[in-house]
């Protein structure tokens, strides 16, 4: 598949990776000192799933360069939405799917305002990682898949292919049943995880092991949870309980990107 990374960030960077690996005609977007890097030494992966080493590899800072490609895995921060969305445009040919890998919920609706409700399409990142200096990803853990699916939730060709390109390059991957949910579950747990860690400034482990870190954790889900059901979206009653599970069983040492943020003085991605 001819697929296009927007942009080589921690989420965007590892998926592109190992979709490059499997052979696919990958070209990355990345700006400043991370494009140069990438240019001049191309792409490390750290990962408990195996590094990569990729080089040379096609990457640019202007995305009208590339021309339409098959999928766009749209992975900025939230606050670069609007510019990138409409960056995409010379992107997206007829059959084009730009999925949302981002955080948040509301992403999806911005790019289907710059790019058409036939091209936005929504889809969820799971993974723990960060650019940890200039091309290079390091990722925390093993928890790295996908999900995604067409606003409808149908199976379509063109994600069906994409589903191929991802299993067949080691990425675990799937399409959605009720893509709306799962967005709407990583929100829930993404709020708690990002919000707590960032606050007490802390990996999960220590948020876990203490009791009043922990009853703020899951009140944070809780609270989002309800969120979610006040807007619609079918969330599972013990959907809080079943994240708090899921949380126990992660690295007690991983860190929200938001965290990672925080501790080198970046722009956080909240409103």
């Amino acid at each position: 598949m001819k697929i296009a990374v927007m942009a080589a960030g921690g989420v965007g960077g590892y998926f592109g990776a190992r979709l490059a690996a499997g052979g696919h005609d990958v070209t990355f977007v990345a700006r400043g000192p991370h494009l140069e890097a990438m240019r001049k030494n191309g792409l490390q992966v750290e990962s408990a799933l195996g590094d990569l080493r990729l080089g040379p590899l096609d990457v640019t800072g202007d995305p009208g360069s590339i021309g339409p490609v098959d999928v766009v895995m749209f992975a900025v921060k939230l606050w670069d939405t609007e510019e990138a969305a409409a960056a995409c445009k010379p992107l997206v040919g007829d059959g084009t799917a730009v999925i949302s890998f981002q955080n948040g919920v509301e992403s999806v609706d911005i790019l289907t305002r710059a790019l058409g409700r036939k091209h936005a399409l929504d889809g969820t990142a799971h993974i723990a990682s960060v650019i940890a200096q200039p091309g290079v990803i390091r990722h925390s853990g093993t928890m790295a898949r996908l999900a995604f699916a067409e606003n409808d939730n149908r199976r379509t060709p063109r994600l069906e292919a994409f589903l191929e390109a991802c299993r067949n390059s080691a990425i675990e991957a799937e399409i959605a049943d009720n893509v709306q949910r799962a967005v709407w579950e990583k929100f829930v747990f993404l709020a708690a995880f990002s919000g707590m860690t960032a606050v007490a400034r802390q990996p999960l482990g220590i948020i876990l092991a203490d009791a009043d870190l922990r009853r703020a954790f899951a009140s944070a889900m809780a609270e989002t949870a309800a969120l979610g059901r006040a807007k619609g979206v079918e969330l599972s009653g013990d959907v809080s309980e079943r994240l708090m599970s899921f949380a126990g069983g992660l690295p007690a040492e991983m860190k929200s990107s938001m965290l990672h943020d925080r501790e080198k003085g970046k722009r956080l991605e909240a409103a």
